[in-house]
């Protein structure tokens, strides 16, 4: 079940065939679901409510970067590889999402996958790696996610639809206390006669409840603790603490600053949802654009008189930007409700329950029962 088929549709732009980040030509998701153990089991095994989820900009990122930007609402959170980012406009990896103790054994396989991919030489990997904190419905101390999953899924990753909700990185996550996860969604633009895709995938694990609002509706007050009841937490989590990974891709050819400007725009997306990037919420967005294809991949030791001569490049004029803009905030948007409406009622560690959003009653907060 995904939000349109409930009825509810976020603002006034097509999307793509897919409505998923899968439209922009060459990406791919692959997804590792692990769930293991019963609180209520007299063996006392580990209750696993986590996974992997890995984004590939295209099938050759290893050798053939793009140019990529990235924005920080709050930073009570971990996205590894962001300085070589930022300092070169470039991304040189798969993109990788998984919780928050998770995030080194996921960075390392990510390295090891590229040595096979490459074989032995002098260059490095400096992997981009995202989390969010799966650890009320998961045993995030017990380190489950391994290097074998991460292999797994990027074996998994095709385009193509893209599973949501409780699926990948996103098996453990909360989302203004309804069970979270992976939603992802699209936008499509026609400008003289091109088209230009944005997709958007999103870990989401961030929120209050009484802030939730879809299409400016206060859902969250309508569907209350009274109505469906809260995850429980111990003392002293903060309410509002969590994190939401944003992925934004387009085949629109963007400069990094550009990039950068577009993950700017998806925070107001967050923000439209209710988000205010609460002190303990890690908000972090990359962008990446397929546009520009063709970036030479670097060498160790080269010679710079040997280096390739110019690449022509292209660019998005300046007045498109803020129809750009239009479309990451929409596609946003609605990858965080699919997420919420694809997720399913789990019951966690220690018999934590994160309920699903209830279909019926979202349909009647927003006025479509």
């Amino acid at each position: 079940m995904r939000a349109r088929e409930l009825g509810v549709v976020i603002g006034d732009h097509p999307t793509g065939p897919l409505n998923a980040i899968t439209d922009v030509a060459g990406v791919q998701v692959g997804h590792v679901t692990l769930v293991e153990g019963d609180h209520d089991a007299a063996d006392r095994a580990p209750v696993v409510r986590t996974g992997v989820t890995v984004v590939l900009p295209h099938g050759d990122i290893w050798t053939e970067p793009v140019f990529a930007g990235t924005h920080r609402l709050n930073g009570s959170g971990e996205m590894t590889g962001l300085e070589w980012v930022r300092e070169s406009g470039e991304l040189t990896s798969p993109i990788g999402l998984t919780n928050t103790h998770s995030v080194g054994v996921v960075r390392d396989a990510l390295v090891e996958a590229q040595v096979r991919e490459r074989g032995e030489g002098l260059y490095w990997c400096l992997p981009v790696v995202g989390e969010t904190y799966d650890g009320l419905l998961n045993d995030i101390n017990g380190h489950h996610v391994g290097a074998e999953h991460v292999d797994e899924a990027l074996r998994a990753a095709r385009g193509g639809p893209v599973a949501e909700g409780c699926v990948g990185g996103g098996t453990g996550m909360i989302c203004h206390g309804f069970k979270g996860g992976i939603g992802t969604s699209s936008r499509v633009l026609e400008v003289s006669g091109t088209a230009y895709t944005v997709g958007v995938l999103v870990q989401a694990n961030y929120g209050r409840r009484e802030r939730l609002r879809i299409n400016g509706v206060p859902v969250g007050e309508r569907i209350g603790p009274d109505v469906v009841p809260l995850p429980g937490a111990p003392r002293g989590h903060a309410p509002g603490s969590g994190s939401i990974i944003v992925l934004v891709a387009t085949d629109a050819p963007l400069l990094p600053h550009q990039c950068s400007r577009l993950a700017q725009r998806s925070a107001l997306a967050v923000g439209r949802m209710g988000g205010v990037g609460e002190q303990y919420s890690g908000d972090l967005v990359l962008t990446f654009s397929t546009g520009n294809r063709g970036l030479p991949s670097y060498v160790a030791g080269e010679d710079p008189r040997s280096a390739p001569p110019p690449v022509r490049m292209s660019m998005v004029a300046p007045q498109l930007m803020t129809p750009l803009f239009d479309l990451t905030v929409e596609a946003t948007e609605e990858a965080i409700v699919n997420a919420l409406v694809a997720a399913t009622t789990t019951v966690g560690r220690e018999g934590v329950t994160a309920h699903a959003l209830d279909h019926d009653l979202l349909r009647g907060a927003m006025g479509l029962a």
